[in-house]
């Protein structure tokens, strides 16, 4: 049983388990993105997130605390300029774990851990999709003329609702008298 094991051994001793997740914090600060096996990266995102949130508070106390960990002037640097104005409104959760298969040589499951707020390519979807407009009903209009057809409408009043469905109802009408008329002319030739 497990009884109160709360932390992934990773086969190692303590100093060589302290000291393998310092420096792949560092290389992830660094990096933004490693890849690794499932089970450091989910040791590296309970070892790293708790140096996220002291950081967001940039006092010496909390550099000095997070060196002690990192032992790496450069990547705490990073992390307190770069990473930590970043994220300062989130309130956990900064590193994301994505599984991306099996190692060829020995078969175990990898992973690529990474900083949420620094995959460009997720955050240019969600501003893809932040942007995008509704679109009118009543047909397809040309990009160069939608702008300026919308501009010139927008000041001139909507006919009241009641006699939206009259005018619509008109309009139908129209080319089928059109067409009845044409049938009615006697032709000459």
């Amino acid at each position: 049983m497990r009884h109160n094991r709360s932390i992934n051994h990773l086969g190692r001793q303590s100093g060589h388990r302290k000291a393998m997740l310092a420096n792949m914090s560092c290389s992830l600060i660094e990096h933004k993105r490693i890849q690794t096996t499932v089970a450091k990266a989910k040791a590296l995102k309970m070892y790293l997130e708790p140096l996220i949130t002291k950081s967001k508070e940039d006092t010496t106390p909390s550099r000095r605390v997070v060196f002690s960990y990192l032992k790496n002037k450069e990547a705490v640097a990073e992390l307190f300029r770069t990473i930590a104005p970043k994220i300062a409104n989130r309130p956990g959760g900064y590193l994301r774990v994505l599984h991306t298969g099996f190692r060829q040589g020995d078969g175990s499951e990898m992973a690529l851990i990474e900083f949420v707020d620094f995959n460009e390519t997720a955050l240019a979807g969600a501003q893809k999709t932040a942007a995008k407009k509704t679109t009118r009903r009543g047909g397809a209009k040309k990009a160069a003329e939608a702008p300026a057809t919308e501009a010139a409408e927008a000041p001139v009043a909507e006919a009241p609702a009641t006699e939206a469905p009259a005018k619509e109802a008109a309009e139908k009408k129209a080319p089928a008298k059109k067409a009845a008329a044409k049938k009615a002319e006697p032709k000459t030739e």
